[in-house]
């Protein structure tokens, strides 16, 4: 019996290196000093620049870096000789673009890596499955073949990251100059604070296989978030089974709240959702928000029955006097780390305004009475 012919070890090595030069913009020919002297910074600087973009230390003798990092690095460093921030600032700022961007090149080399295995099952080459431009060599693995479409996608898709981080920007900066508590030192805002929660989910979980339910999470994700921006709120975050979302005015949370209760109970590939609304103020920090009110609708989620949208006092009473919208008060419940409230369920009305009880108490007025609230069908209990 023949043996079997050993992998070309170096030419799969060459093949990943212009993979990896076309999408760096170039192959790596200089070290970290070099670096640092062509951008006009010291060494010192140009580590703590690299950190705060999410790389680990690299040693002084690899050619690890490109000419991309050195124009990199002097322009971040131009804006602090020039005092437009200085280099907290600068360091802060190069901090939050390196998260972001962490997060976004992970989730697209794992969607790359779900569309080869799609494409495989199915019998179909992917159009960069077949050869590497550069090399014309046969793509061997599933590693090479990802690595050949998302070089071939990065040259089209930079000027897409580009574009769409200018129009974040103005859209965060209108955000940010029509705050109703513009405070620097305090950096809170109002907002209607939202959770999502898919249902028994891990029991869907054991149930599933790995790329099953990666495409349940993918599901619900782009569900979510088609319903959230249509209705101009923002979507902060998922974890898995959760999103974090805020809105304003509350009628656009309420609305987003009751969308996606109901998108999710007419998916019959997914599971129903609990969904929690509370509106105050937050703190908002690297994207991300922070406080009590973020708390309160987290805990609210938390007791909400499937299929349900709880709503705090303060969200019920903005929305009682807007049309479309509906809150029954249940009864007081004791909500871990928040205290006692009084939940509210949202439901839509057919052109009424108000709520099918007295008005909702608003924070620093007088408590309901315990037992004025009648505990609707599908409520849970205490648990």
């Amino acid at each position: 019996m023949s043996e079997a012919t050993p992998p070309d070890v170096s030419s799969a090595q060459t093949r990943r290196q212009v993979q990896e030069s076309r999408v760096l913009g170039g192959s790596r020919h200089l070290r970290s000093r070099q670096v640092s002297t062509d951008a006009g910074v010291s060494l010192r600087s140009a580590r703590r620049f690299w950190r705060a973009l999410g790389f680990p230390e690299v040693g002084e003798d690899l050619q690890a870096f490109t000419q991309a990092d050195v124009d990199a690095l002097q322009r971040v460093s131009r804006l602090v000789r020039d005092g437009v921030l200085d280099d907290a600032t600068a360091l802060a700022l190069t901090r939050a673009v390196g998260r972001s961007v962490d997060r976004l090149a992970s989730w697209q080399v794992q969607l790359l890596g779900e569309v080869l295995a799609e494409t495989r099952a199915e019998g179909v080459d992917t159009p960069a499955g077949d050869s590497d431009p550069a090399t014309g060599a046969s793509a061997v693995d599933a590693g090479e073949e990802i690595g050949n479409l998302a070089a071939a996608l990065a040259e089209d898709f930079e000027p897409l990251v580009v574009y769409a981080w200018r129009r974040h920007l103005a859209s965060a900066l209108q955000r940010y100059q029509s705050e109703l508590m513009p405070d620097p030192d305090a950096p809170t805002m109002l907002r209607a604070v939202g959770f999502a929660d898919l249902v028994s989910f891990t029991r869907v979980v054991r149930r599933l296989s790995e790329r099953d339910l990666s495409a349940l999470v993918q599901r619900f994700e782009a569900t979510t978030s088609d319903v959230v921006t249509s209705h101009g709120g923002r979507i902060i975050k998922t974890v898995g089974d959760e999103v974090l979302f805020v809105a304003w005015p509350p009628q656009a949370a309420a609305a987003i709240g009751l969308d996606i209760a109901s998108e999710m109970a007419a998916d019959p590939l997914l599971p129903h959702v609990r969904v929690g609304l509370a509106t105050g103020a937050v703190v908002a920090r690297m994207g991300d928000v922070f406080g009590t009110t973020v708390n309160r609708a987290s805990r609210l989620t938390s007791v909400a029955a499937p299929g349900t949208v709880l709503v705090d006092d303060t969200t019920a009473s903005s929305l009682a006097v807007i049309s479309g919208f509906t809150c029954t008060p249940l009864r007081r419940r004791t909500l871990k780390g928040i205290g006692t409230i009084s939940p509210w369920l949202l439901n839509r009305s057919e052109g009424r305004s108000g709520t099918r009880a007295a008005a909702p108490s608003v924070p620093g007025s007088a408590p309901h009475a315990v037992g004025t609230q009648a505990k609707v069908p599908g409520e849970p209990d205490d648990g």
